[in-house]
């Protein structure tokens, strides 16, 4: 199967959608015993819309491959300057996160997406030594990007399969 490229939208999950609904509703009723009905529809109706709106524009991001180059949300680097990428699972996300992480690295992260992908950068003029990609589909990012001229790397801590060293 030849992939020509990928495209993926990173928007919360369906618990989020209903907590902000929640939470519109508890400001409804809330003005609802304070006010009256006509001002908790209002309120309800405005909360609600400012949620949605809120996240809607945190899962606005998106991740895209195509004509040579990654985009992750408005970042764009060329296929050209990757010099490899990594499938990452939950664990390896914390690590690249957390005790391995570089501060100067280019994070793209949404906490309710579990997998991503880590794209290292091989542009000597770039100050940027990784992408940090969430993802909910890391494999097919990595094959797209592959697909594109970008190895495959592990990290180094897999070591060999076979147990040497």
């Amino acid at each position: 199967m030849l992939v020509t490229g990928h495209r993926e939208r990173l928007l919360p999950p369906p618990s989020w959608w209903v907590g902000g609904l929640a939470f519109a509703l508890v400001w409804g009723w809330l003005v609802l015993v304070l006010s009256g009905p006509s001002a908790a529809v209002l309120t309800t109706a405005g909360v609600g819309a400012g949620v949605a709106l809120a996240l809607w524009r945190y899962g606005a991001v998106t991740l895209v491959v195509e004509d040579g180059a990654l985009r992750a949300g408005r970042a764009r680097i060329d296929v050209e300057h990757l010099d490899g990428v990594e499938v990452l699972d939950r664990d390896a996300m914390r690590r690249w996160h957390g005790p391995d992480a570089d501060a100067r690295a280019w994070l793209v992260h949404r906490t309710y997406v579990a997998g991503g992908v880590r794209a290292t950068v091989s542009d000597p003029t770039d100050p940027t030594p990784y992408w940090l990609l969430s993802s909910r589909r890391p494999d097919d990012l990595a094959r797209a990007l592959t697909s594109q001229g970008v190895p495959t790397t592990t990290s180094p801590d897999e070591g060999d399969p076979d147990g040497a060293t």
